[in-house]
């Protein structure tokens, strides 16, 4: 969990240290205070480009002097990320102190998170999806970042050098296939555990007032990607990017209860399955690593009826650190123990 958090020059937030307590920390204020904000400053605390997905230079306030901080202390362990005005799409990285990679983050926090932009993930394009798994591996196996990172990197070279107007150079390109036969195998393979222990975690949830899902994968990854890469340079050449491998895997999700496939139930149906599949992965998480994921749950409470919402306080009370905003205290009524902070007022 996280003991102090300290923003400065943040989105809206030129100062400002919060000193939580373990259990929930609830933000409470007007629409437009600044209380997501916080909730995306502890998700920069993790690889990746957080909750909102934006680039670095829009984190920074408007009217700051362009760069900005995140800082937090965990224990003994200090973590800070952030950027200068310098440089402001250059991210940096500080773990007590010394210089570290943004993908070494996931070393020392799991962090997941649930936004109203996510209602509609299960209807939206795979690609929403497939980063939406990609962030419930990561919090089960850190090294996810770094096999993510070099898979992007040499299929980006491949494009490139397949779109070179003299042809591009067999042996460098037979490199590249390695290397993403690798990281893609290391990807697929991750997925694959994360997909299956999820499922027996969601098998083992007894019915409660949450919609139950049914996940699994899609487009298996060739066993030989490398050499289907190599004999598939034209087509790629032709569409421009490669046509075969993890990066075009999406999660199905189905209503057990409805044998309905997610994106064909109702809005609220939606996120009701997204709910309880983030539920049932941060019990997961805290199974596997010995401690639970830090969540982050924007604006969950004012879309539950009193019914719901009872039952998720009582759902998520002593399963870690779980940071929460509403428009309003009241909306937190009966969560019991709790940090509540005024955000704005």
């Amino acid at each position: 969990m996280l003991d102090r958090l300290t923003l400065s020059d943040f989105r809206n937030h030129a100062a400002l240290t919060l000193v939580p307590a373990p259990g929930f920390v609830c933000l409470f204020g007007e629409n437009g205070a600044g209380k997501t904000n916080i909730l995306e400053a502890v998700s920069m605390l993790a690889p990746g480009r957080g909750l909102r997905g934006a680039a670095l230079s829009e984190m920074a306030r408007g009217d700051g002097p362009g760069g900005w901080a995140v800082s937090a202390e965990l224990g003994e362990t200090r973590l800070g990320t952030g950027t200068l005005a310098a440089a402001p799409e250059r991210r940096q990285v500080r773990v007590n102190g010394a210089t570290a990679s943004v993908n070494s983050l996931a070393e020392w926090l799991s962090v997941l998170w649930l936004t109203p932009a996510m209602d509609r993930l299960f209807s939206g394009s795979a690609g929403d999806r497939r980063r939406f798994l990609d962030r419930l591996v990561l919090a089960l196996e850190p090294g996810h970042a770094h096999h993510a990172s070099r898979y992007e990197a040499a299929m980006r070279a491949r494009n490139k050098l397949l779109a070179e107007p003299e042809g591009a150079d067999p042996e460098w390109l037979s490199a590249l296939e390695a290397g993403m036969a690798e990281h893609g195998a290391a990807l697929a393979e991750a997925r694959a555990r994360t997909v299956a222990g999820l499922s027996e975690a969601l098998a083992a949830v007894p019915d409660d007032l949450f919609a139950r899902p049914a996940i699994a994968l899609d487009r298996p990854v060739p066993t030989d990607l490398a050499a289907l890469l190599r004999v598939n340079r034209g087509r790629d050449a032709a569409a421009g990017r490669a046509t075969e491998g993890p990066h075009r895997q999406d999660l199905l999700v189905t209503h057990v209860a409805k044998r309905q496939p997610a994106e064909r139930c109702s809005t609220g149906e939606q996120k009701a399955l997204l709910l309880g599949l983030v539920l049932a992965h941060a019990e997961l998480v805290a199974a596997r690593r010995g401690a639970p994921p830090i969540l982050l749950l924007d604006e969950v409470a004012a879309h539950l009826d009193p019914g719901r919402r009872a039952a998720l306080f009582e759902r998520l009370a002593g399963r870690g650190q779980v940071w929460m905003t509403a428009t309003e205290a009241a909306l937190f009524d009966g969560i019991g123990d709790a940090t509540m902070v005024a955000v704005g007022g």
